[in-house]
């Protein structure tokens, strides 16, 4: 297709493979795990809603996370569905925009919320006694709706800028969704501009988001060396131990893609990191944060025997 991005109607998604019996098998996985990563962040939310036991504000920034997890894994995954069993591999161009919209949004949120849930727990273990204090509702409550405003005014920064890029070439997108480095590479001329733009937003969504948690782990890092039983100080690095492994993985996935420039983007390789932080990571996060956690699984017992009677 020819001209800017006006004449572009729609694209075509061409997902991981064209081999049918392929596509099979990665309907069964995808839907595989899009179920457990529905179950598992309903379920956590189900939890954190009904045991009074889970009030406090580090529950009540898991919750949110489960919130924005199930709607990220929602805007991938029924369309990764739909082009494995479809001869159809379309999207329409306002479909590719809401679909890149609230992607970015809903990633940008989390990794704000990720910093609110890195300052909760150095509160937590820093000043114990006067958590409930340093950490009241409506704080917990501001912290959550700067999480999504910061985001979704990034994203429509991010979003008005690539979409007002020529779309000149092909329309195919050699991947499974609406991402920057497919859509840059359909773009006749990217200019410093809009590379400018990247890195704004790369730096004020993860750069900087990345060194506020480095920073509140190198406070809990001192708080808990002050500590002077052995048994204190693993019980406090346990508290933030889900915490550190969700950071991790997320914010390892996305600055690998999104730290480098336009020139070096490998659509192959990339695909299956954004694959992990996109549809395998929402169904992860539940896990990461009740298999270790005393308090869940005894509401998840609780739930089970009001269930069964």
């Amino acid at each position: 297709m020819e001209g800017s991005n006006h004449t572009v109607t729609e694209f075509i998604l061409l997902g991981f493979t064209t081999d049918p019996v392929m596509q099979m098998v990665l309907f069964g996985v995808f839907l595989g795990v899009y179920s457990l990563t529905l179950l598992g962040n309903s379920t956590l939310i189900v939890l954190i809603c009904n045991d009074s036991r889970l009030h406090t504000p580090m529950y009540f920034f898991i919750g949110n996370l489960s919130f924005l997890d199930l709607w990220y894994s929602s805007v991938y995954t029924p369309k990764i569905l739909v082009t494995c069993i479809s001869e159809d591999k379309s999207i329409s161009f306002a479909g590719c925009l809401c679909q890149f919209f609230f992607s970015a949004g809903l990633a940008y949120s989390e990794c704000y919320l990720l910093v609110s849930m890195a300052y909760d727990r150095y509160v937590a273990i820093s000043n114990p006694l006067l958590y409930s204090q340093a950490m009241p509702k409506r704080l917990c409550i501001c912290l959550v709706i700067y999480s999504y405003t910061g985001g979704f005014v990034n994203a429509i920064i991010l979003t008005s800028n690539t979409f007002t890029l020529d779309f000149c070439g092909d329309n195919v997108i050699d991947d499974f969704f609406c991402d920057v480095p497919p859509l840059v590479k359909l773009a006749c001329d990217v200019q410093d501009s809009y590379q400018a733009v990247l890195y704004f937003l790369l730096a004020s969504n993860v750069i900087a988001p990345t060194v506020l948690i480095l920073a509140s782990y190198l406070f809990i890092i001192a708080a808990v060396l002050r500590i002077l039983s052995t048994q204190g100080r693993l019980k406090a690095f346990s508290t933030c131990s889900s915490h550190l492994i969700s950071v991790t993985l997320y914010y390892g996935s996305i600055l690998y893609i999104y730290s480098r420039p336009s020139a070096s983007y490998s659509l192959e390789r990339d695909k299956m990191v954004s694959t992990f932080y996109t549809v395998v990571f929402p169904m992860l996060n539940p896990m990461i944060y009740s298999l270790r956690n005393k308090d869940v699984k005894e509401a998840l017992r609780k739930l089970f025997k009001w269930a069964t009677t």
